[in-house]
């Protein structure tokens, strides 16, 4: 019996902010974003919208009949925590209609999260086989105006459904992990952006790829040329460049440009599209990389490695089913991504200033959702999400 994801979706706000404007206004090359790091747009979202909102209509295509009682448990991985206390999955689980005899929970550790609930999910499954976990990662990145991270911020999430004998992805159980005490990147409970040190985690990130690559080959896992394909935890998409080069050095293997876009070059493209999604970021490469890679990758190996500052590290990885592109949704995740609303920077600035109140007190928030579901407003402390009925 093989366990891994069975189906995946992913969802990003309906507006986006191009890189290139961001750019002018700060009056310098568009090359410094588009080549430099590799972006070219940001998603921007909605005062309606937050990690729940992006989360439900992330999973939203998942859910039916058919496994609405058979998901027992749902993970939410975020570094975006709208509660200190109830786990943001409690109200995705209301949302999407699905059974109470449910297990939630929230997990938080950086971009990392998301790679914990999936091996926390396989191990489920794998005791109770006739079970299914859906996993969620949603994040919105915000590092501030006119900071050395502002053209990486971006918003997103992920949906997946971990079950037996999965359509699209078998995950292996070796995998190899670092972990290690460091300040490169936080956020204290009492701010709204985080502190980073941008040059040392690049350092730190690539010294956790070191560590847990070998780590996962002293566990018995692939050798680099059992792989066909590989995705990274994206900050930006020129990180994962700059690691798969990285990971081909300690492996004695040459990376001309043409082989670096071959085995990871489509997992790019959606994070070139959304920005930094934390928690979400590897796996909406790994769903680009399914939905745009023009080989058929039934049967093979693809690398994964995620990443989470402060830090902790993994590296493990998949097997592509055969058949697997019959389930793909990329045309509505193409269709998603351009069709939303292009800002100007005064309708960026407006909106990235914006923040949810913090006195408790009767707030309600302009229709601006382009999803199913919206955060209506917020009343005696108590957020309160409806439908659009789009």
């Amino acid at each position: 019996m093989s366990v891994g994801i069975d189906d995946i979706s992913f969802y990003s706000s309906g507006m986006f902010l191009p890189l290139a404007t961001l750019a002018e206004h700060n009056g310098e090359d568009p090359d410094k974003y588009r080549i430099g790091l590799g972006q070219e747009r940001m998603g921007v979202p909605a005062q309606d919208e937050d990690i729940v909102t992006l989360a439900a209509n992330a999973a939203r295509p998942l859910i039916n009949s058919d496994n609405r009682e058979n998901i027992t448990t749902v993970l939410f991985a975020t570094e975006s925590s709208i509660d200190q206390s109830k786990a943001a999955g409690v109200y995705v689980q209301r949302l999407l209609g699905l059974g109470s005899n449910c297990r939630i929970v929230e997990l938080k550790q950086a971009c990392y999260s998301a790679t914990a609930a999936l091996q926390m999910a396989c191990g489920l499954v794998a005791r109770k086989p006739e079970s299914q976990v859906l996993v969620l990662a949603s994040d919105i990145a915000r590092y501030g105006f006119d900071t050395p991270g502002e053209a990486t911020q971006g918003c997103g999430a992920i949906a997946f459904i971990v079950k037996a004998n999965p359509r699209l992805l078998a995950v292996h159980a070796e995998t190899g992990c670092y972990s290690e005490d460091v300040m490169d990147f936080w956020r204290p409970n009492y701010m709204d952006t985080a502190l980073v040190d941008g040059k040392y985690s690049t350092i730190i990130y690539l010294k956790a790829l070191r560590q847990s690559w070998k780590n996962y080959h002293e566990a018995g896992g692939l050798d680099f040329g059992d792989f066909s394909r590989f995705c990274y935890h994206l900050p930006f998409t020129k990180m994962g460049e700059k690691a798969h080069r990285k990971l081909a050095v300690t492996n004695g293997v040459s990376m001309d440009v043409e082989l670096l876009e071959k085995q990871i070059g489509s997992g790019l493209l959606y994070n070139r599209q959304i920005g930094n999604s934390y928690s979400a970021s590897l796996y909406i490469g790994l769903l680009s990389l399914l939905e745009n890679d023009q080989e058929d990758l039934s049967g093979q190996n693809v690398g994964l490695f995620s990443y989470g500052s402060g830090c902790v590290g993994e590296f493990f990885s998949v097997t592509v089913q055969p058949g697997y592109k019959q389930y793909s949704r990329r045309v509505q995740h193409v269709d998603m991504l351009e069709t939303r609303q292009e800002l100007d920077y005064e309708g960026y600035a407006s909106l990235f200033s914006h923040t949810c109140p913090k006195d408790g007190g009767e707030h309600y928030f302009p229709s601006e959702a382009a999803g199913h579901y919206r955060l209506a407003g917020i009343h005696d402390h108590k957020r309160i999400y409806t439908e659009t009925g789009d």
